[in-house]
């Protein structure tokens, strides 16, 4: 057999071992051994490829900070507190608790810089209050799954310090650059779902109330001040984004067990209605003790241990690619295309084809280092193409048949994979429209970028 059959054959099969649900971890582990034995490369290579990725990656060691940041925040109780304050401020809205949801989300992506850590807490916590409010459990779910698109945009964002670092381009310019259009995301989500809920009429209205915005922004000062230090730190360069995370794990574990003692202190006192928020039904359960933390850190490294390996396997990966000229056919494909738009939007439509079937960090380290230098070429801004192709790649958390948080969705809430899908296609069209909006308009991501210099 040739080796373009050879080739083919193990790209073959390895897209069935992803189609019976292998893990794109071993999916992608599979198709480098075999190349590697194929271009007689010696094994010992990818290992020295793992070993530079864990040792020399400064600017990865904040991935496992943000992520253990994200669960600290969760369990610390101040994930709901952002809630009741979303809630507070849009219950008066027809579908004012979903619409809340999405607002949550973006403010809990400020903290966490995960998609999948959005999705599944803002999710679990909101979904059965939806519910009970008069949403349709479908649409209930496939919204904590689309507004868990924004964890890797709004920073700070595990996607963006593993871009930058591909790219060698300054993280925090990067973070600067997500704020608007994150923003934006979340806004035109909310349109989307305002429209469907006034259609359908779903979910209860309730006063807007001063005094509850002042009480519930108040009781979310924790949240907020979080949010303010990740970003006067790194917009101010009193630290880097990974001593930023580094700090943030602090906050989250000082605030935990903090709100632990608070909790029990208000607790003891029967006269105060501590446990009578913004949120109907929503009960207070806050904070954690010191023996919880480490199983706090396990669940976290899980995490990241699932991740970080990816991120070796695929930079392998795209060395292969390289040496098989899939780089440069990509490369003269794209700029063939001619001018300044046409090399935009035919790079988009390669990230939004390559995230239905692939997770965003595998799409991240294999195309890239392909797309950006061609961007660049017509004229691109690196900082604009990054936003552009990361938004891109967050589109595909909710496109399926990958679709990540939707299976995120579905295993929090227990609606199934498929009912999720025509609910969240609503949501994937107003993405759509602000990810072009942002490809056209470059000083949405560049403004606070030109600002900050």
């Amino acid at each position: 057999m040739t080796d373009a059959t050879i080739i083919t054959a193990i790209s073959i099969g390895v897209t069935f071992l992803f189609m019976m649900g292998v893990p794109v971890f071993l999916v992608i582990g599979y198709w480098v051994i075999g190349m590697s034995f194929l271009l007689e490369l010696p094994l010992l290579n990818m290992g020295a490829a793992l070993q530079d990725v864990f040792t020399d990656g400064f600017a990865l060691l904040a991935m496992p900070l943000f992520i253990l940041t994200g669960d600290l925040i969760n369990r610390s109780g101040i994930a709901r507190r952002l809630s009741d304050f979303a809630y507070s401020c849009l219950g008066w809205i027809r579908g004012g608790l979903a619409m809340a949801s999405l607002g949550a989300c973006g403010l809990f992506a400020a903290i966490s810089g995960s998609n999948s850590a959005t999705t599944a807490t803002i999710g679990s916590m909101l979904h059965p209050e939806m519910v009970k409010g008069g949403y349709d459990e479908r649409f209930s779910a496939a919204t904590a799954a689309a507004g868990g698109t924004v964890g890797i945009i709004i920073p700070p964002s595990i996607i963006f310090i593993v871009y930058g670092f591909l790219l060698n381009l300054p993280i925090s310019d990067l973070f600067m650059a997500g704020i608007i259009p994150g923003a934006l995301m979340v806004l035109g989500m909310m349109v989307a779902c305002f429209v469907v809920c006034l259609k359908n009429g779903w979910g209860f209205i309730i006063g807007l109330d001063a005094v509850r915005v002042l009480k519930t922004s108040i009781g979310a000062w924790l949240g907020f001040f979080a949010i303010g230090l990740v970003l006067w730190g790194i917009y101010t360069g009193k630290f880097s984004p990974t001593e930023a995370a580094g700090v943030t794990v602090g906050f989250g574990i000082i605030a935990g067990l903090l709100s632990w003692v608070v909790t029990k202190i208000f607790s003891m006192d029967q006269s105060l209605d501590w446990s009578q928020k913004s949120i109907p039904g929503m009960m207070v359960v806050e904070g954690f003790t010191i023996p919880e933390i480490p199983g706090i850190v396990m669940r976290s490294a899980q995490i990241t241990g699932i991740l970080a390996p990816l991120i070796a396997v695929s930079v392998v990966m795209q060395q292969i690619l390289s040496l098989l000229g899939a780089q440069q056919v990509i490369g003269d494909f794209v700029t063939s295309m001619g001018g300044y738009h046409a090399v935009l939007f035919t790079a988009m439509a390669i990230v939004f084809v390559s995230g239905m079937i692939l997770e965003s960090l595998p799409v991240t380290i294999i195309l890239a280092p392909i797309l950006a230098p061609i961007a660049a070429s017509v004229g691109v801004d690196p900082i604009h193409f990054s936003v552009i192709f990361l938004v891109g790649a967050s589109i595909g958390f909710i496109t399926p048949p990958y679709g990540l948080n939707l299976y995120v969705a579905s295993g929090v809430t227990g609606v199934p994979y498929f009912q999720l899908l025509p609910y969240a296609t609503l949501y994937l069209v107003s993405l759509l429209v602000v990810w072009v909006t942002v490809a056209l308009t470059p000083q949405l991501a560049l403004y606070l970028v030109e600002i900050g210099r």
